[in-house]
């Protein structure tokens, strides 16, 4: 038994495409401390620098 029985492979591309669309930007991760991976990479601090 499938979650999701695709007819064509074109269907599948895009039901997987939606699917790792989903994880990658809306589904929380425990660990980026219960944020999306989206709000872990905007929120991260660059690391500063050095001057030569």
């Amino acid at each position: 038994m499938y979650l999701n029985a695709f007819e064509t492979g074109s269907e599948a591309r895009l039901g997987i495409g939606k699917w790792l669309a989903y994880c990658n930007v809306e589904r929380p991760h425990s660990i980026h401390g219960i944020l999306t991976p989206k709000e872990a990479y905007e929120t991260k601090k660059t690391p500063m620098r050095l001057a030569a």
